[in-house]
């Protein structure tokens, strides 16, 4: 691999100090690199990303990455994440190791919605909108009726988001490399309703039912945060795993749950 890749969020990377560097230093060694921002065009080339920010930063990079099918690594430049291998101090040495070819490449699973051409490499958020009140939430399972739910909204996150929102309206956490859908209810108004794991190749519908007279209920579709759709009561979406696949570049042997244990400081 020797053809690279930034994507820089000039946010974390004032002055794209460490993008220069990057940059530099794989010309030196004998690399080709490219530097874009967020949202702009990869280059055909490309055989590697390098995204320097933070989690969110790489999760924006894997829905443009997996359309042309390019791996990617995240480089942290902000808090402690579980997607982001690299720290700055080993920048150097990871461009070395990819250049002689010492990696490997996960897939992670990843979302899509029915009539939306959107990608989520977390989830998929339903949440409510407008006056604070619970909202009615139809769930089936490959058309099959699962539950309607009475609470903010509903979550369906893919393993790589299970550590993230999905975690914490209390979900499960799960291993990235894992493919499974969790759907996971926002502060529900029941007690005894709780996340439930389905397999990869099932469709989720989600449909709003209004709970008011005058059907004023809405609420909003989120992929990885960015508001997709609105639904009004009657309309629905379906989701389901993306033909797609999000390609992380991993260097280290550290495992998944030494990353949790280090994330959530249990020793």
């Amino acid at each position: 691999m020797r053809n690279f890749c930034i994507i820089t969020n000039p946010y974390k990377d004032k002055n794209k100090k460490v993008t220069n560097e990057m940059k530099s230093f794989i010309e030196l060694k004998g690399g080709v690199c490219h530097v874009i921002m967020e949202g702009e065009e990869i280059p055909d080339f490309t055989e590697g990303i390098f995204v320097l920010g933070g989690d969110g930063t790489l999760i924006r990079a894997a829905g443009i990455a997996s359309e042309k099918d390019i791996p990617l690594i995240g480089v942290n430049l902000g808090h402690l994440g579980y997607l982001c291998e690299l720290e700055e101090s080993h920048i150097c040495t990871a461009i070395e190791e990819m250049m002689r070819g010492n990696y490997i490449i996960e897939e992670r699973m990843m979302l899509s919605g029915t009539k939306l051409f959107k990608k989520a490499l977390n989830d998929v958020v339903i949440c409510r909108k407008g006056a604070l009140q619970l909202v009615e939430l139809i769930v089936s399972v490959n058309g099959e009726y699962l539950n309607t739910y009475r609470a903010d909204g509903i979550i369906v996150a893919t393993p790589t988001g299970s550590t993230g929102y999905s975690m914490s309206a209390g979900g499960p956490i799960v291993d990235p490399k894992a493919r499974m859908i969790l759907i996971t209810p926002i502060n529900a108004h029941d007690l005894n309703a709780k996340s439930i794991v389905i397999d990869a190749d099932d469709e989720v519908t989600i449909e709003l039912r209004s709970r008011q007279p005058q059907g004023e209920e809405r609420v909003d579709v989120n992929f990885d945060g960015e508001v997709a759709a609105e639904l009004s009561p009657g309309d629905s979406i379906t989701i389901c795993a993306s033909r797609q696949r999000a390609r992380i570049i991993k260097l280290s042997k550290i495992s998944f749950l030494e990353i949790l244990r280090r994330k959530m400081q249990v020793y």
